[in-house]
């Protein structure tokens, strides 16, 4: 799987999410010959060097012939249905839109096709979002991961007048989104890069395991009163199995009005997004009421959609997390032979010795096909010897502690 690390230490803007794409390898001409697709006209696309803090980046420049600034989301859906660029891009590109539109209309008060979109209109923004979703269609990026998003204070120039910082519209896009406050009084997130983000991120937090291929760093057009680099990287690869995490992160919320039957298909959903642990303990709230803890342990780079779910599929309406070191034993799957046939088990390696546990679902089925007593399996495994163990390959387990 290719998979793409957004680390927007300096936020991120249409622009930067495209000039970071092109620094990375997407080619010129590429972009080019697959922007001609949209028929747009009167602008001039500038790609060029430049470096900050040292550090080598891309910048792009768009400048424009006419005055563009009256394209509502109606006519921009009618430009890329009328455009030739691939049906992926032009998918990604109008759901890009189409988060931008919900937004300043949530803000405005309109109908999102009535969105008059202004800046977010001018034919820059069109280049930087439809630019974006070709990069990402060329290096096959199956999944985007960004870094948490700083969110500035201060003022922002714009059609509508001076709006406070963050800008309404990325207050809108970022919900749902980890964010935190700086004290810089500069734009840091863009509309257009909190709608890139939004529409396109799986999941947010640290560093996903991948092994890095390339490395790109789009440049900002400003810059930043802290002397930060006013950059995005991101970095690009092959997504890597790894040993099991150290450090994970534990989520939890009290339930006390939810009927408990939903568990077992909240449990599922959990683990499919990745959950290595779920829990359910019954305890007694405030006024007296029986309640359930529900505790959710998690590689902190899928707790983002591990909370969605848990908002979605349950009562709770807060949620606390928190990050924990923790310490697993080594161990791996196989099967020993016994006088009832091969039966699975794992063979953990404890600091006293190694030692062999039998695996609860193979011995029930067992069990039902035998008809005797779960007990009489357990202790057939336990009669084994470790010379018995058999692994059954590349299959070292992720169980959570």
């Amino acid at each position: 799987m290719i998979v793409a690390y957004a680390d927007a230490f300096s936020g991120i803007s249409g622009d930067m999410f495209l000039g970071a794409l092109l620094d990375a390898g997407l080619p010129e001409e590429t972009l080019q010959k697959e922007l001609a697709g949209l028929a747009l006209h009167g602008f001039q696309l500038q790609i060029s060097k430049t470096a900050q803090s040292g550090l080598a980046a891309t910048k792009i420049t768009i400048t424009t012939n006419h005055d563009h600034h009256h394209r509502t989301f109606r006519t921009i859906k009618e430009l890329l249905g009328k455009s030739t660029l691939h049906p992926a891009v032009k998918e990604k590109s109008l759901a890009i839109f189409s988060a931008l539109a919900q937004a300043e209309a949530q803000v405005h008060g309109c109908p999102p096709d009535e969105v008059h979109f202004h800046e977010v209109g001018a034919v820059d923004a069109i280049i930087d979002i439809v630019g974006a979703a070709i990069g990402l269609h060329y290096f096959g990026i199956e999944q985007l991961i960004a870094s948490p998003l700083p969110l500035s204070r201060g003022w922002v120039e714009c059609a509508h007048g001076r709006l406070p910082l963050p800008a309404p519209a990325v207050c809108e896009l970022v919900k749902g989104m980890p964010v935190y406050g700086t004290d810089l009084p500069q734009e840091l997130v863009t509309p257009t890069g909190a709608a890139i983000l939004k529409t396109c991120c799986r999941s947010f937090g640290p560093f996903p395991p991948m092994a890095i291929d390339k490395v790109g760093y789009g440049a900002g057009s400003h810059k930043l009163a802290d002397q930060r680099p006013n950059l995005l990287r991101l970095i690009i690869g092959t997504a890597a199995q790894v040993e099991e995490t150290q450090e994970v992160e534990v989520i939890e919320t009290h339930l006390d009005d939810w009927q408990p039957e939903g568990f077992p298909f909240l449990s599922e959903q959990l683990f499919a997004k990745g959950a290595l642990d779920v829990a359910i303990i019954p305890m007694q709230m405030k006024k007296g009421r029986p309640g359930f803890l529900l505790r959710v342990v998690a590689d902190p780079a899928f707790a983002w959609e591990l909370k969605r779910c848990i908002l979605s599929e349950s009562s709770a309406i807060g949620l606390r997390f928190r990050r924990e070191g923790r310490w697993t034993l080594p161990r791996e799957t196989g099967t020993v032979a016994t006088s009832l046939g091969q039966v699975a088990v794992k063979k953990v390696v404890t600091p006293s010795g190694d030692i062999l546990y039998p695996e609860y679902e193979d011995c029930r089925r067992l069990a039902l096909e035998k008809k005797i007593p779960l007990q009489h399996i357990y202790r057939e495994v336990g009669r084994a010897l470790l010379e018995d163990f058999r692994p059954a390959g590349n299959n070292t387990e992720k169980e959570s502690v």
